[in-house]
Parts: structure tokens; C-alpha cells; sequence
């Protein structure tokens, strides 16, 4: 195996590793949404915070954005969902819908990790607008994990929430 070619397999590792594989710094991405509710899905700390379904699909529009870029187009146009950063949740949030845009995340994870698989290993310190695609791969894995965290610190509020009003 070629040094690039290891390069390529590094950043596969790592957003492999940020949103679904076993890693050492605790849960990734997809397992921070694993098991949960619609219920939980749809909580908010406050009015105007994102609750986790929200930040599922703003995980999508930014593994779609990378994707584009990794692909050389730059616009963020075509994300079939409104408005782009955070989509909007459905009108009728069942469990189905939560479990088709979780499908749907896992698809911009599968795209994005194409994505990289794609690239050429001589280009990756080569600037594709303001980022390389080596950028661009890291940002994306660094942006699962952060809203990891997000989501596990969300599911604990309302785990103490619902203790606190039992008692």
C-alpha cells in the first residue's frame, strides 16, 4: 500500500470513526441516536434550541456540503431538504419519518465516505475553495463528533428532567 493511498484510508478511518465505528473517546454520532424516540427526538431544552432531530438532519446538510466540495462543486445547492442548514423536522413527526431521515443521514454518511474513497491521494492538500479535501474530511468527522456530544448531553437533560419530576 502507497503512502497516499494510506491517506486516503486514514480519513475513511476517520469519519468511519466519527460516525459509526467503535472508537476510544466514547459514542460516535450514529450510536448517539440510537434508541432514541420520537419523544426525545423532538424535545428542546429551550424554545429556540435545536432538539435532536434537527441536529440529525443539519449532520446531513453538512456531509452533503463536504460531499459537493470533495466532488468539486462548491455551491450548496440540491439538498432535497428546507432550509438547508437545519431542515425542518416533518409536519407529522412519527416514528417512521425519524427512522426514514435517520436513513437518510446514513446515506450522506455513505455518499461523503464515497466522496473520499474517490479522491485522488496527489490532490488532497490541494485547495478546493477555501479548504483541502483532507479539510474537508477532518471538518466533517470533527463536526460528527461535536454533535455527538450535543445529542448525549440533550439525552441526559431530559433523563434528569423526567427524574427531577418524578420525585
Amino acid at each position: 500500500m502507497s503512502v497516499p493511498n494510506s491517506q486516503i484510508q486514514m480519513l475513511l478511518a476517520l469519519i468511519d470513526q466519527a460516525y459509526e465505528q467503535a472508537t476510544w473517546h466514547g459514542p460516535n454520532l450514529r450510536s448517539a441516536l440510537r434508541g432514541v424516540s420520537v419523544d426525545q427526538a423532538l424535545w428542546r431544552p429551550q424554545p429556540t434550541r435545536p432538539n435532536i432531530w434537527e441536529l440529525a438532519l443539519h449532520c446531513a446538510y453538512w456531509k452533503y456540503v463536504a460531499t459537493r466540495a470533495l466532488r468539486g462543486d462548491t455551491t450548496r445547492r440540491g439538498f432535497s431538504r428546507k432550509p438547508a442548514n437545519f431542515p425542518a423536522i416533518p409536519a407529522r413527526p412519527t416514528m417512521k419519518a425519524w427512522k426514514d431521515d435517520l436513513d437518510f443521514l446514513q446515506r450522506c454518511h455513505y455518499e461523503l465516505r464515497q466522496a473520499v474513497a474517490d479522491l485522488e491521494p496527489a490532490r488532497l492538500d490541494t485547495r478546493l475553495g477555501r479548504w483541502t479535501p483532507t479539510e474537508h474530511a477532518f471538518g466533517a468527522a470533527y463536526h460528527d463528533i461535536y454533535h455527538a456530544g450535543q445529542i448525549r448531553l440533550l439525552r441526559r437533560m431530559q433523563e434528569n428532567m423526567h427524574i427531577a419530576e418524578e420525585r
